[in-house]
C-alpha cells in the first residue's frame, strides 16, 4: 500500500487535477484508505470509507481546491 500511495504522491500535477473529478476521486478515495491501513490508524480507515461516499458529493472540491494550493489532497496526516 506504501508504494501505491507513494506513486500516487509522485504523480504530476495536472494528473492529480484530474483525479479529483467527481467520479474518479474514488482514487483519492483508495488513496487515504490505503494510507490508513498502512499507518494502522483506524479512525483514518473510517473518514476513508466514509470519504468514497462524501466525495461524490463535495469531497472532490476539497481535494481540488487543496491540490491545486498545496499539491496534495485534502487530508490529515498521521
Amino acid at each position: 500500500m506504501k508504494e501505491l500511495c507513494k506513486a500516487l504522491d509522485n504523480l504530476p500535477k495536472i494528473v492529480k487535477i484530474l483525479l479529483c473529478l467527481p467520479v474518479l476521486d474514488i482514487v483519492w478515495a483508495i488513496y487515504r484508505i490505503g494510507e490508513a491501513v498502512a499507518n494502522k490508524n483506524v479512525i483514518h480507515l473510517i473518514l476513508g470509507i466514509l470519504w468514497i461516499f462524501f466525495g461524490a458529493t463535495i469531497g472532490w472540491i476539497l481535494d481540488l481546491i487543496s491540490i491545486i494550493v498545496a499539491n496534495r489532497i485534502f487530508w490529515f496526516k498521521a
